[in-house]
């Protein structure tokens, strides 16, 4: 589901409720506003449950929204404070595509330049057969000696190699997880979301273990969901503070547990002031890897061009040496 839109979608039905319009028909006027989607169809099918009397908890839950605003509606839902909760949740949502729009810009430039690496190598091996070797073949006969030709064809092998191997990891889940953990621009804007949604739990008068439940089965196996369960066990054992439960800890850093423990009693306010430090840090870092993402793609696509024009210089001076040999006999 795309997120932007999805925040968007929070913000206008807070404003609705806010000014006094029921949920359903809400409800039926954004989707009337929204693109034909996966988000308007839900939106349809979300009025009509409600239309027919499902109860709010039961019709949301039905629908394929992400489980962290299913369960923060129904929440807001008990509360009575359904349009606060739709806006935090607007501002959750914006935050994760502004992050996560600028961490695809990142791979952009890379995934650019292998494509055009790969478009280039080839060009140079059909120039090398079909025009060089050809015509060098035509003019001197038995006397022309190719080579040089494995060395066109090794930055294919690699680059296509190279290709596949990222898109292998990229299309396997658990890789995805992996590298999230071990590449810190990733990382912090990870440890951000994460902050962000424990904030959103537990501002609206959710209890800790029930927080740490629903995202340690949002995360699945990876190193926050199995740190997320570390820290249930030990509030089942009797640790009530941060450090107790939290520490050591090798997925979470120090400083992200100490903004947390510094809020004292205020969980939820420690884990909003990690989320926002963090959502900077990972902005500082995305920038300075696209600031230097393009002088490095310049650099690497120049770097084969001379290898390409290397060989291709080699085979050009393979053929004036041969035409010029029977002139020395």
């Amino acid at each position: 589901m795309n997120l932007d839109e999805f925040a968007f979608f929070n913000r206008q039905l807070a404003e609705m409720l806010r000014s006094g319009l029921p949920l359903e028909g809400a409800l039926r006027q954004l989707s009337e506003t929204l693109r034909d989607g996966a988000l308007r169809e839900e939106l349809r099918s979300f009025e009509a449950d409600l239309a027919r009397g499902t109860p709010l908890a039961e019709a949301v839950g039905r629908r394929r929204f992400p489980e962290l605003f299913v369960r923060l509606v129904r929440v807001g839902a008990q509360g009575g404070d359904l349009p606060g909760l739709l806006t935090l949740l607007a501002d959750y949502y914006q935050r994760r595509h502004s992050l996560g729009a600028r961490l695809q810009a990142v791979l952009v430039y890379p995934a650019l330049v292998l494509a055009a690496a790969i478009a280039l190598s080839l060009y140079f091996l059909w120039f090398h057969h079909h025009v060089l070797s050809r015509v060098a073949e035509g003019l001197l006969g038995q006397l022309w000696r190719p080579a040089g030709t494995p060395l066109l064809w090794l930055p294919v092998v690699w680059l296509v190699a190279l290709g596949l191997t990222a898109l292998g990891l990229g299309l396997w889940p658990a890789t995805r997880r992996w590298l999230r953990w071990r590449l810190p621009a990733f990382r912090e804007a990870h440890l951000a979301q994460l902050a962000a949604a424990l904030h959103l739990l537990l501002a609206r008068g959710g209890h800790l273990d029930e927080a740490l439940a629903l995202l340690a089965e949002l995360e699945g196996s990876s190193p926050a969901g199995r740190e997320l369960a570390r820290w249930r066990q030990r509030l089942a054992a009797g640790a009530g503070r941060i450090e107790e439960f939290a520490t050591p800890s090798r997925t979470f850093p120090r400083l992200f547990l100490w903004l947390v423990a510094r809020a004292g009693s205020d969980l939820a306010g420690g884990f909003r002031r990690a989320a926002e430090l963090y959502q900077q840090r990972a902005q500082h870092r995305i920038e300075m890897l696209l600031h230097a993402a393009l002088p490095v793609a310049v650099l690497v696509l120049g770097l084969l061009i001379l290898i390409q024009l290397s060989v291709s210089m080699n085979v050009v001076v393979q053929f004036l040496h041969a035409m010029m040999t029977p002139l020395t006999d």
